[in-house]
């Protein structure tokens, strides 16, 4: 109940039913601006907030209450939160670095909160995206996860982890799996903001951006040392997957420290038992005694190669010396084993596997970062916060054709240099002025090595990339009028200078240049508005541009695109821009019933796409052996997409509650020929829909996640010379055909400490790829988990 260490006023909030601790339960001020956040034991100092006539208490899955400070006073500083199944507000930090209310951001944002993680069991960071329903996961290889939103993916959606861009100068335009570096166990929340946020997050900000936050050490709120772990372990059957997760937080009054590490590792992948047979994997290639021989696979629904292994580590250290200073430092690392790019091994060349080995060698990410919070009202700002990051990347393409002895190994390691310096100011009640400054320093070094496996000689190859630095420089400032309780505006602009300067080695290819020097800046804005008519309706709509600067992927990259062609480098690139417009309802019925609404239009104008090129007038050049066409990444093209997101939500009788997600979107590109394509980066109609029982200690969900056809004639251009990866129809050609799961997961709270979840995913076994994926999907697969905290 009532707690009180010297000066310090603590407080208390528990669940209504269960009367458990809230952990990351929120506390807002506007005027004067504060927050708070319990920790593990639902406790938290508002000290500060005494005298406060307006706090806002708000965590995920609860109804929102807004009491004064003398209120709680009154309830002797002890709340108990009623839990909702219709999600009113929630709190966000991902539209501009600051915590808000959702429903003061004009842009749809969904929040992937903890219980949504401990339910659902996802193995990867990529697999809890899709957690939300409206996020698209296309998967070449079982080691990888690339996020589709709004037609868009790739180096046109932005990563960011406790504020920090994670994009690199060496982001694709194909599809990438930097996302499972990120370890699921040790994020706190997860945001995705739909649309364009270029005016926050500079480049690459145009389909939307997916901000992790990761777990934050916790305080003491007494003089003795507070302490809190858990301990997690799970299996899954589909893969023979075995995960284990230990963290451990030990906080004193102005010092807190948090470990957490994770281990994960992930056997062959096993497709169901009903579906396309051209999924199947019949064979496999097998090295014995210095020779490639195709080896028939026992269980053909298995798919060899496509096991992998993973580590993550994270550290974190806080010290909060008085109410002004925050200061965290958090050191993260991720490591994988090499694993196949399966997608490569069902590739044939004349009824034989085109490759003898294709895989990823280790990815690792590694991070230190430094936050440091202020608080302090001045002429200037309210709050400032400096984020200064240094990211190390390293990933390697490990290739060679079947029964060759050439192995060519091409290795690529980025050090990613930021510093961000972001401000606050509240000019009146109604008036809150964000501003900030920003520096990015990306350094590439691309080693290429060709080694003979037979004679063991190595020698210098062709690197993928050259030798490369990229900078931005960026201001920006935003806007928000508040004009009464049912207006708001938000807007903004800001300023980017981009820089890329690469070193070309000729040795390999006639390049017509040795030196390419890129320096051009880009402006972008943003108007939204926010209406709430009444408590129960938010109507929102939303202007925004966006760009993406050129990176060395972009401009310098040589590589196979596809059979018979080969990218090149072309140094004359020039950003691309997006112009998104928006609008969402949502409309609340008498506390039971949620439906939300969202229509958007975006465009795409000097996008880069890949088309033929030629080099100093030669338009084929011989690639891994291969005389290949020549093409390059060119601002050729202008490309739309359009589609709604759809959602309801809706609370049962007796603890029962039904949700549903539907996304629908349609991309057009234009082709060379001034023709146009589906694009390649908008999946079919797809979504999920989901019956939940909620009762005290127990919680059980039963859904089913689906997606639409794409036929042959729906197929974008370049999916179609994919045959390898699709279904075949009755004509002979690729489609991607419609596929649903039917799913069933369990939680159940044993005791404070200890709880237990088990699942049972695709019940009905179906054998299904989704869209532009190079692997098929789980099959049936049973989950079981356990969970000790402490």
């Amino acid at each position: 109940m009532l707690s009180v260490v010297g000066s310090a006023q603590i407080v208390t909030i528990k669940d209504y039913q269960t009367g458990e601790p809230l952990e990351m339960v929120t506390l807002i001020s506007e005027n004067p601006s504060l927050f708070a956040t319990t920790n593990a034991k639902g406790q938290t100092n508002i000290t500060a907030f005494e005298g406060v006539e307006k706090i806002e208490i708000r965590s995920l899955g609860y109804k929102t209450l807004v009491l004064s400070y003398d209120d709680l006073q009154l309830l002797f500083f002890e709340l108990k939160l009623e839990q909702t199944m219709v999600l009113k507000e929630e709190v966000v930090v991902s539209a501009t670095r600051w915590r808000e209310s959702s429903f003061s951001i004009p842009s749809k944002i969904v929040t992937i909160s903890a219980k949504d993680f401990a339910i659902q069991n996802p193995q990867t960071s990529a697999d809890l995206l899709s957690l939300s329903g409206k996020i698209f996961i296309q998967k070449s290889q079982q080691g990888g996860g690339s996020p589709m939103i709004r037609g868009f993916a790739t180096s046109r959606l932005l990563y960011a982890v406790d504020g920090v861009r994670m994009n690199t100068a060496i982001f694709r335009s194909g599809n990438i799996q930097n996302v499972i570096s990120l370890d699921p166990f040790a994020l706190e929340s997860t945001e995705v903001l739909f649309g364009p946020n270029s005016v926050i997050y500079g480049s690459d900000a145009i389909g939307g951006v997916m901000s992790f936050q990761t777990l934050t050490p916790q305080l003491s709120t007494t003089n003795s040392p507070a302490t809190n772990g858990q301990v997690f372990s799970r299996y899954s059957s589909a893969n023979n997957e075995k995960t284990a997760h230990f963290d451990f937080n030990i906080g004193w009054k102005k010092w807190a420290i948090l470990s957490s590490f994770s281990s994960f590792d992930f056997g062959d992948l096993k497709m169901g038992s009903f579906g396309p047979d051209e999924y199947l994997r019949p064979f496999y290639v097998q090295r014995q005694d210095s020779i490639d021989v195709v080896v028939a696979n026992q269980n053909q629904q298995v798919q060899k190669p496509s096991g992998y292994s993973q580590m993550n580590i994270m550290q974190k250290i806080r010290f909060n010396p008085n109410e002004k200073w925050d200061l965290q430092y958090g050191f993260h690392y991720s490591e994988t084993s090499s694993y196949s790019r399966y997608d490569r091994h069902v590739r044939y060349s004349n009824g034989l596997p085109r490759y003898g080995e294709w895989s990823y060698g280790p990815q690792i990410w590694m991070m230190n970062n430094l936050n440091v919070f202020y608080t302090a009202k001045n002429a200037f700002f309210d709050k400032a916060t400096l984020r200064l990051a240094q990211q190390y990347f390293e990933e390697s393409r490990i290739s060679r054709n079947f029964n060759e002895p050439e192995r060519e190994r091409r290795t690529e390691k980025v050090n990613a240099y930021s510093a961000n310096l972001d401000f606050m100011k509240t000019i009146s009640p109604k008036n809150t002025l964000l501003y900030g400054i920003e520096y990015i320093l990306n350094t590439v070094d691309s080693k290429g090595i060709d080694e003979n496996i037979k004679t063991g000689i190595s020698e210098i190859g062709p690197s993928r990339y050259p030798q490369s630095t990229w900078q931005s420089y960026a201001f920006y400032i935003d806007n928000q009028t508040k004009f009464s309780d049912k207006w708001l505006l938000q807007s903004g602009i800001r300023y980017n200078q981009f820089v890329l300067d690469a070193q070309f080695d000729t040795s390999f290819y006639p390049f017509p240049f040795t030196t390419a020097y890129i320096n051009n800046g880009a402006l972008t804005g943003s108007l939204g508005a926010v209406f709430r008519p009444s408590d129960d309706w938010v109507i929102s709509a939303n202007l925004a541009t966006a760009f993406r600067a050129p990176n060395v992927d972009d401009m310098g990259k040589v590589f196979d695109s596809e059979p018979g062609a080969v990218v090149v480098p072309n140094p004359d690139l020039k950003a691309e821009y997006a112009y998104n417009v928006d609008v969402s309802v949502a409309k609340l019925f008498a506390d039971i019933l949620k439906i939300d609404f969202t229509a958007y239009y975006t465009i795409l104008d000097n996008a880069m796409v890949r088309r033929d090129f030629t080099i100093n007038g030669i338009d084929s050049i011989f690639y891994d052996g291969t005389l290949s066409k020549v093409q390059a990444i060119q601002n050729a093209a202008f490309a739309k997409v359009y589609g709604f997101q759809a959602g309801i939500e809706l609370k049962l009788a007796s603890g029962f509650s039904f949700s549903s997600d539907f996304n629908y979107q349609i991309g057009e590109e234009e082709l060379d020929d001034g023709t146009t394509s589906p694009s390649r980066h908008a999946p079919p109609a797809y979504g999920i829909s989901r019956l939940s029982y909620r009762v005290n200690k127990l919680d059980i969900q039963l859904y089913a996640v689906y997606s639409g056809q794409k036929d042959f004639e729906e197929m974008p251009d370049e999916e179609i010379g994919k045959t390898e990866i699709y279904a075949i129809d009755e004509n002979g050609n690729p489609y991607s055909p419609r596929w649903y799961t039917l799913n069933f997961k369990l939680l159940y709270q044993i005791s404070k400490q200890f709880s237990i979840s088990t699942g049972m995913e695709n019940i009905s076994d179906q054998r299904y790829r989704t869209y532009s994926s190079g692997i098929s999907a789980p099959g049936r697969n049973f989950i079981l988990s356990a969970r000790l905290t402490f």
